[in-house]
């Protein structure tokens, strides 16, 4: 398709060399669910003065008809022309800079995608110091036979549902078609019969097929195709995501050092699903790659704060992940240039701006340089006294959080000796992480005075707290060292340990014995937080560079019952993971190693338990579900919509906490405020208690509310569900989970919700 934009000033004459426009070209559907008014410039500056009545109404939302596609191919497809139509990005060009010629015009050439609808193409002009306009024009894809997707886009392992098309017949005759289904991913071998309908002109018809979701699958793919007698014919291709419905968890995990062999017994544990999970061992060459327990957790972690993706990006060694959320950096800056856990949240935290500029240096990310310049400045106002910013709780840690503000400004050069005067420094009165911060704040701080004695001093306090037996390590102060409201735990204290144990020359026989305990606080195959596991594998890479040189050669065997496997190391070989299902009863697991070095083998007991009854470790969970819109009185049907509420009691005061209830399969959250978004079914109703919501997720697959703070007592969440799809539908288990102190949580199962037509 070629657009030619013409632009003329006011006066009617061409604005001459120089002019410029932006074009953008968008399915109108996008902007009928939320209008783009960034490109409405007069509108905005000169707004007319309301004098209306606003109505709403109850109209069935849009659901169901933007599909998402493949995003790693060229952007466009056929139009509508080719014989599949499987592209359905609703941005289908954009390009900043089209400059003009002297007679103001240029032609722009760009390809549609597959979707039969109309799209806006908008041009946004500039010229000179003081003009500027915007321009725009609708253009529409047809054919006669139209195919529509009503697919849900998400469903869950065992579900059954009604894989359901809309054939659409515009033309102005009458037509008997056939409608075919292939499955092309997920469920191949399995046949679904042609239909035939009778389409008057005009009108639409439905094509439904029932289809079973397989297990172990994270994806299914179809070929659905119609035509009639003659040339009139459509062909779509649509995928859905399959998650599990139970999923499968680590239960235990255990890392070790294998020097000859090793031994351990394992058993399936007690209700967990047949053909689901097992043993899985791995075995690498240093102890910075044998940490596949943080890798599968932070891969699976699925939560979405700044802190959260930061921390992911570095655990994961994800470079273009980190790139992908600096680039949406500025969105999280508040006007102090501290760091904001969601871009909508209005204050910045003096924690989570420490710990970024903190790990991101330790990592060796960037962060982008106008990005940093503000955080720092922001972080050096806290220090001064000039941001204030106060403790989510009622406490006195106002010089923690300084001294840990001025450690991470110690790693960019900017701690000065003039800054130390806004803190009282007592490091034996602090705790771990303010001392392991004390530490690095000396280290770094040029013009400190009696530099040695007091990096002397520190490090004594830090020494006759630790304690190391064996392959354990523990701290004294463990009890009083978990800062949870500054993401603190004890488990990231024990990964700066060892970080500072490798810089204090004191420490340099000790720090072989501390990683193997900091190895050994690792609970189902990583530690406790985010933050923590972030750190650790910092720590542990550093480790490995340090202190692990000698190869490792030979052959590596697993056995486990009557299975077995092995890995041969060559020089390059950086070792491999051996999968063993469960055997039938208690059996001993064989690891044995022939060959130089010590390789280390990770252990990971994996099972798919389901939530047979509520459970409760600091949170106590009772959900009701009211009907809001229900055409039987006795069963859920498509269309109906239905009141979800959650009745939380918590056991104490704690800071961010998230509450995740899922849905059933291609059902939506209403409240969303998109277009056509019912406002009298999503009402919220009555919320009790004073937990403070810093972001609403709403998803495909369910509700996450995200909370700042909860006091102790009781508060509810509430929200209203449209049930668009029947079929017999898997709803795994709500969950009540505080993020920085993972012990306190709280599940209740949901079983199966089944829906009709």
């Amino acid at each position: 398709v070629k657009a030619h934009i013409e632009e003329r000033k006011p006066d009617g004459s061409a604005p001459g060399r120089g002019s410029e426009v932006a074009i953008a070209v968008v399915d109108e559907g996008l902007l009928e669910l939320m209008p783009n008014q960034s490109w409405a410039l007069v509108d905005a500056m000169m707004r007319e003065k309301p004098y209306e009545v606003s109505t709403a109404t109850s109209q069935m939302m849009v659901v169901g008809k933007r599909h998402f596609g493949r995003k790693a191919l060229p952007h466009g497809g056929g139009g509508g022309k080719q014989l599949t139509r499987e592209l359905f990005d609703t941005l289908i060009y954009w390009k900043s800079t089209v400059p003009l010629d002297d007679n103001g015009e240029a032609d722009v050439a760009f390809t549609l995608n597959d979707s039969l609808t109309s799209f806006r193409v908008v041009a946004i002009a500039s010229s000179g110091r003081d003009l500027f306009g915007t321009g725009e024009e609708s253009i529409r894809t047809t054919q006669d036979l139209m195919l529509m997707s009503g697919l849900p886009p998400v469903v869950r392992e065992g579900d059954k549902f009604t894989a359901g098309f809309t054939v659409r017949n515009t033309s102005d005759h009458d037509m008997s078609v056939v409608a075919t289904l292939k499955a092309t991913e997920g469920m191949e071998g399995k046949s679904f019969e042609d239909l035939s309908l009778a389409i008057p002109a005009g009108q639409a018809r439905d094509a439904a097929w029932q289809a079973t979701v397989p297990y172990g699958i994270a994806k299914m793919a179809y070929e659905v195709s119609v035509h009639d007698s003659g040339a009139a014919r459509d062909t779509v291709k649509v995928s859905q995501k399959v998650v599990p419905a139970v999923s499968s968890r680590v239960f235990q995990a255990t890392l070790a050092q294998v020097a000859g062999s090793l031994k351990i017994d394992v058993e399936r544990p007690a209700g967990a699903l047949p053909g689901r999970g097992g043993i899985s061992v791995g075995m690498q060459g240093k102890i910075s790659e044998g940490l596949q327990g943080v890798v599968d957790y932070m891969r699976r972690y699925p939560y979405v704060c700044l802190e959260q993706k930061t921390s992911r990006a570095v655990a994961l060694k994800d470079r273009e992940m980190w790139k992908d959320i600096m680039t949406a950096m500025p969105a999280y800056l508040d006007g102090d240039g501290l760091a904001k856990y969601f871009p909508l949240m209005l204050r910045g935290s003096d924690a989570l701006t420490t710990y970024l500029l903190f790990i991101s240096k330790e990592a060796g990310y960037d962060l982008p340089d106008d990005v940093r310049s503000k955080m720092i400045k922001g972080l050096k106002g806290f220090v001064e006294g000039k941001v204030v910013r106060y403790s989510s709780l009622r406490t006195a840690d106002l010089s923690i959080r300084k001294i840990a503000a001025l450690a991470a400004l110690a790693q960019y050069g900017e701690s000065t000796k003039e800054l130390l005067t806004t803190i009282d420094v007592q490091p034996n009165l602090w705790p771990t992480s303010a001392v392991l911060d004390w530490i690095e704040v000396v280290r770094h701080t040029v013009g400190i005075p009696e530099r040695d004695k007091k990096l002397k001093t520190a490090a004594s306090i830090l020494r006759s707290r630790l304690n190391l037996q064996g392959t354990t390590m523990n701290v004294s102060t463990e009890r009083t060292d978990s800062l949870y409201w500054l993401m603190v735990s004890t488990d990231l204290n024990a990964a700066r340990i060892l970080m500072a144990s490798m810089e204090l020359e004191a420490w340099r026989e000790d720090v072989p014995r501390i990683a193997r305990g900091f190895a050994g606080r690792m609970k189902r195959g990583h530690w406790d937080t985010t933050t923590a596991n972030a750190w650790g594998t910092i720590a542990m890479d550093r480790f490995s560079r340090k202190y692990e040189a000698t190869p490792v050669s030979g052959t590596s065997s697993v056995s486990l019952g009557q299975k077995q496997d092995s890995i041969k190391w060559g020089d390059n070989s950086k070792g491999g993971t051996v999968a063993l299902g469960w055997p039938d009863k208690k059996s001993t697991l064989r690891i044995e190693h022939q060959g130089t070095g010590r390789p280390w083998a990770t252990v990971q007991s994996i099972a798919a338990i389901p939530l047979k009854k509520p459970f409760a470790s600091g949170y106590t969970i009772k959900k009701t579900v009211t009907a809001v819109e229900r055409k039987s009185a006795d069963a859920w049907s498509r269309g109906d919509v239905m009141r979800v509420k959650l009745e939380i009691d918590a056991k104490s005061d704690m800071t961010w906490v998230v509450v995740s209830d899922p849905i059933p399969a291609g059902s939506a959250i209403l409240g969303s405020g998109l277009g056509q978004d019912s406002k009298l079914l999503s009402q919220q109703g009555n919320q009790r208690g004073w937990a403070s919501e810093a972001y609403r997720e709403r998803s495909f697959e369910g509700l996450r509310v995200y909370y700042e703070f909860v006091p102790k007592g009781t508060w509810t969440v509430e929200y209203s569900v449209r049930l668009n799809n029947d079929g017999v539908f898997s709803v795994p288990e709500t969950r009540v989970e505080a993020l920085y102190a993972p012990e306190m949580f709280g599940e209740i199962p949901n079983g199966t919700i089944q829906i009709k037509k």
